[in-house]
């Protein structure tokens, strides 16, 4: 995926609270589109190996999270958090990590990623098919700029995170120097 190239459209299935369900798990279906999520607005989409673990829970998650102001006053209109996991996953692991800012997307089948040329085997973790590491700064649902981590392959004995982190995003938003793949 370069800077330039138009995101490819998916049907996500995502699971959103609707107080009307009742019960102890108030909520429904929803299908999103990539349209729902990118249209008319200018995000920051982020993409992990998974839900729950650490490098996405203790540093690029809640670094997006607790930066989102500053990326705000970048023209930043909404931080996504995508990974190759179901909606329940997601949403769980948005409730445990408190978040407020950033919204996840759940990339359950793993077509978005196929589609964006990042899903990777992780079967030497036991995790099956994942998204590689990355992020993109995506305007109207075209993406202006990305953040690949180096080294994109199968089973890949190493997780690398910098290229992608939001300190990173944010240097380039700023016009500074930053890391390319």
């Amino acid at each position: 995926m370069k800077a330039g190239l138009k995101l490819p459209n998916v049907t996500f299935k995502t699971r959103v609270r609707d107080e009307a369900v009742g019960g102890s798990n108030p909520f429904r279906w929803e299908d999103k589109t990539t349209a729902d999520y990118f249209a008319g607005k200018r995000v920051v989409l982020f993409s992990l190996p998974g839900a729950f673990t650490p490098t996405c829970s203790t540093y690029q998650l809640p670094g997006f999270e607790k930066g989102f102001a500053d990326f705000q006053a970048e023209g930043i209109d909404a931080i996504y958090c995508m990974s190759v996991n179901d909606s329940f996953v997601m949403n769980k692991w948005a409730e445990s990590q408190n978040l407020e800012n950033v919204g996840v997307i759940p990339d359950g089948s793993g077509e978005f990623t196929r589609k964006m040329g990042m899903l990777v085997a992780k079967d030497n973790l036991g995790f099956g098919v994942r998204s590689w590491r990355y992020a993109a700064i995506v305007n109207d649902g075209v993406v202006e700029a990305w953040f690949e981590e180096p080294g994109l392959s199968d089973n890949h004995s190493d997780d690398p995170y910098g290229v992608s982190s939001p300190e990173n995003v944010m240097k380039h938003l700023k016009g500074e120097e930053a890391a390319a793949a």
